[in-house]
């Protein structure tokens, strides 16, 4: 293996007509001159294309920046009704009351504001025209859902969570001996 690399660079050496490795190889004992080095390789599209065509291709190759404000709200597919004239909350979901305890709020929601209801008399059932109405996104952070609503064009305001201090306490403080945790039953 060792050998193959080096015949290579032996042969990469001579193909670029050094001049060391020419008086090297040569029969003669006088210097012999170094020949003129070919043209470097240039690619199709550098032949076939005039300089404008190249740097337009390059331009459209290139990245593109933005200088206004971002708004996809309305390639969206929302009514501008339901654009313009919303209300997004951006809050922290409460704690559940089941056993999973604080495992499912540690995230953002986001939701629109309520409209108009009707009530089917003939089922009870409640309807609404509003298509944004039972929508709830979820976020890693606050900065996240602010974003988006910036990005579609939505009034939002942030609703500040609920930190519960929890007590500090043990098992065992239940059962200590000069507090009075425990109730007589007689």
């Amino acid at each position: 293996m060792a050998s193959y690399a080096l015949l290579q660079q032996c042969a990469s050496g001579i193909s670029r007509n050094s001049l060391r490795l020419s008086r090297l190889f040569s029969s003669k004992g006088t210097d012999i001159q170094k020949k003129p080095d070919i043209a470097e390789r240039k690619s199709l599209q550098e032949i076939i294309l005039s300089p404008e065509e190249t740097k337009y291709l390059q331009a459209s190759k290139s990245t593109i920046t933005i200088t206004s404000d971002e708004d996809v709200g309305y390639v969206s597919g929302v009514p501008e009704e339901h654009i313009k004239t919303r209300k997004v909350r951006i809050y922290q979901p409460a704690k559940s009351a089941m056993q999973s305890g604080t495992n499912n709020i540690h995230f953002w929601q986001m939701d629109f504001d309520t409209r108009e209801r009707w009530e089917n008399p003939l089922m009870g059932w409640t309807s609404s025209g509003d298509p944004m109405s039972n929508i709830k996104v979820d976020f890693a952070t606050k900065e996240e859902a602010i974003a988006h609503c910036k990005k579609m064009g939505w009034d939002y305001y942030v609703q500040k969570p609920n930190v519960s201090q929890p007590k500090p306490r043990s098992y065992g403080s239940n059962f200590s001996w000069n507090k009075r945790t425990r109730v007589s039953t007689k």
